[in-house]
């Protein structure tokens, strides 16, 4: 461990197109989803840009005007694709080497996503990933992107001020809510929205591969 002062205690990831390389497969299952029920489809833009909102928010907009009654079956279509072939997916290249060499500086390591628990959990069962973590928050069981609570949450859950977190991760829906919550933030181009969104939020960085991602935070967090 180096001698250098730590500047974050607490570093917070996104999951789905920040750790793992999971946004062609969600485009999919909200397109075919869409086609089971009859609806319109959503072209590629429209359907990834909403990956990281909880799945309630995220099918709102991307399938604007739906009748209420029918989100929950598009839900459930939705979670039927996904998981059909979720184990398809895998972490990008780099990521366990990155996380363990955080783990070695003892920063707290977390999640917040806008997954279920349920889903979160699924995914860490199916990599090497169990432990890494020492807390997370999904959309399920607080409030959906950008709105701070998940932040604010893992924050109160290890004692640790903004001005020490950083959050990670692809959207815009990641970097606004760490704005809202009042913490550093980091973009990776590699997931679901365009980085050229991402300078109004003000990131620190932003990594064009989880190498740039690794080599920057050994370096500045």
């Amino acid at each position: 461990m180096t001698d250098r002062p730590r500047q974050f205690d607490l570093i917070a990831f996104d999951w789905d197109g920040t750790l793992f390389d999971s946004t062609a497969l969600i485009v999919r299952a909200i397109q075919q989803a869409c086609r089971d029920i009859g609806v319109a489809v959503p072209d590629d833009a429209r359907a990834s840009y909403v990956i990281g909102l909880g799945l309630r928010d995220a099918l709102m907009h991307a399938v604007p005007g739906l009748p209420e009654a029918r989100y929950p079956e598009l839900g459930q279509r939705y979670r039927h694709h996904y998981f059909a072939a979720q184990h398809q997916i895998s972490l990008f290249d780099g990521t366990l080497e990155m996380l363990h060499a955080l783990r070695q500086r003892h920063h707290w390591l977390a999640v917040a996503t806008g997954k279920t628990r349920q889903g979160l959990n699924e995914a860490l069962a199916h990599t090497e990933l169990k432990g890494l973590f020492d807390g997370s928050r999904t959309a399920d069981e607080t409030l959906s992107k950008p709105h701070p609570r998940m932040l604010e949450e893992l924050m109160a859950e290890f004692g640790v001020p903004p001005e020490r977190t950083l959050m990670i991760g692809d959207t815009t829906h990641d970097l606004q809510m760490a704005a809202n919550a009042g913490t550093a933030s980091v973009g990776v181009s590699f997931g679901a929205h365009d980085h050229a969104a991402f300078e109004p939020l003000g990131p620190r960085f932003v990594a064009h591969s989880t190498r740039e991602l690794h080599d920057w935070l050994l370096a500045h967090a």
